[in-house]
């Protein structure tokens, strides 16, 4: 065995046999690896963001959807780099076009020139339209039907009151409304201050896509119970003094406002206020407190003033004493 051992050709044979083993084992995973290499694979990379590229500080452009699909086809290793990568890009130039209808390709960058690559769709109709702003006055729309029993709203008020709209000029020539939708509970019954978002709707209420600034405004909403605004009438009541006529009553106070459930105070035209002509000695001012009909809850004012016109007619009975100068009454000729 020794001998063998220090026999250089033993040694040349062990060293020939190991050379052509290590070249079988090296061809063999070079042609495995070149087998997996050229391997064809497809794939489909879904929603892939389209850009556009146009002028947007004067142009709007409709039409174009916000991701679209894309088929690889290719050696499987570079399909699969591409869809884990995602290094490419898709886009549609718009930049070369005028104002109007237009189909046009979507263009692809960065993929592997070994990859057969086709969007999906692989054109878009797109709309460029001239882009313009416009003001609009906003109109608040509240559901009045999440007010309490027997109130209503009085008022609205709306900061800032006008809005400016900018979109392409055909959506901004379709504007209907502007408006300032107001939320709440059931039950409101007082007066308060919202911000809402400003909706923008065509005649069918529509929304529309369009910029608005500022995007959302502040609402006031005066809230209070029901009320009907009524004349006053004066009615004379009971007989003036002896010696005392009333020409005539007036106020100042032609109107006033009646608060209460709807069912009631549509049931009254006029608030009759009753003067008791016992009371009135005099010309001048007086003032009367008011009584409140029964189911109305309060009036707007409590007290108004009366004025009357009065004329005071002396007691014929009444003379003075010529010789003395004293006041008398009567036929017994009584001094006070």
């Amino acid at each position: 065995m020794d001998k063998m051992m220090n026999n250089p050709w033993f040694l040349r044979i062990i060293a020939l046999v190991l050379a052509i083993a290590l070249f079988l084992s090296v061809k063999s995973e070079i042609e495995s690896e070149n087998t997996n290499t050229s391997r064809t694979d497809v794939d489909v990379i879904r929603d892939v963001p389209l850009e556009v590229y146009y002028d947007a500080s004067s142009l709007v452009v409709t039409g174009v959807p916000e991701s679209v699909n894309v088929n690889v086809e290719g050696q499987s290793n570079l399909v699969l780099s591409a869809k884990m990568m995602k290094d490419f890009k898709l886009f549609i130039d718009l930049r070369e076009l005028a104002i109007g209808k237009h189909r046009v390709p979507i263009s692809t960058e960065n993929f592997s020139e070994k990859l057969n690559v086709r969007t999906d769709p692989q054109y878009v109709d797109v709309v460029i339209e001239e882009r313009i702003s416009r003001e609009f006055s906003v109109e608040p729309d509240m559901n009045e039907s999440l007010l309490a029993e027997n109130y209503v709203v009085k008022s609205y008020e709306v900061k800032p009151q006008k809005v400016t709209v900018t979109g392409a000029k055909s959506v901004i020539d379709s504007i209907g409304y502007v408006k300032a939708t107001i939320a709440g509970d059931q039950g409101i019954n007082k007066s308060f201050e919202q911000e809402t978002t400003v909706k923008v709707l065509d005649l069918d209420l529509n929304k529309l896509d369009v910029v608005v600034e500022p995007k959302s405004v502040q609402v006031s909403v005066k809230v209070e119970e029901y009320s009907k605004e009524v004349p006053i009438a004066l009615v004379e009541q009971g007989e003036p003094k002896e010696g005392v006529t009333i020409n005539g009553l007036t106020t100042k106070t032609e109107t006033i406002r009646l608060y209460g459930p709807k069912l009631v105070l549509d049931k009254i035209d006029q608030l009759n206020v009753d003067v008791d002509l016992s009371k009135i000695e005099k010309s001048g001012t007086v003032d009367l407190k008011l009584a409140v009909p029964e189911g109305v809850t309060k009036l707007s004012k409590e007290v108004i003033e009366i004025t009357g016109d009065v004329t005071v007619t002396p007691d014929p009975r009444r003379r003075r004493n010529r010789r003395t100068g004293r006041k008398c009454f009567g036929d017994n000729r009584k001094v006070v």
